[in-house]
């Protein structure tokens, strides 16, 4: 079947590295490695930020970043497409008891066709 769109003019196009320069993407590819994931990882503005709650004593973004990696891994296991969806537990500022923060994540490609992956919050594409 032929692509209906093969010719078609580019009106806009954004790509990841221009997300990562303007900080709508995070760059976490370097302790996602250490956690044993093999692609680039980012994460959206939304999830750094939760990432980066350091408001909450004895929280820190690397902790915090290396529980997400880790529940994320764990999710893998039991994946069947692109998407991933997981809730890893975070104690948030003014609770007492951790509670899950929804996220999912999408494997694709990136700007040179190489598999990249994105983490999400539930809601934001």
């Amino acid at each position: 079947m032929d692509n209906p769109f093969e010719d078609a003019e580019i009106i806009f196009k954004y790509s990841r590295k221009q997300a990562l320069e303007d900080g709508v993407l995070a760059d976490i590819s370097e302790m996602a490695k250490e956690a044993g994931i093999k692609y680039p990882v980012a994460v959206t503005e939304g999830v750094f930020q939760i990432l980066n709650d350091t408001q909450v004593p004895g929280q820190d973004f690397k902790g915090r970043t290396w529980d997400m990696l880790m529940i994320f891994r764990m999710s893998t296991k039991s994946a069947g497409g692109d998407e991933i969806h997981f809730a890893p537990l975070f104690l948030m500022e003014g609770k007492k008891k951790p509670e899950p923060v929804r996220m999912w994540a999408k494997c694709g490609p990136g700007d040179d066709m190489e598999p990249v992956i994105t983490i999400m919050l539930e809601g934001e594409d």
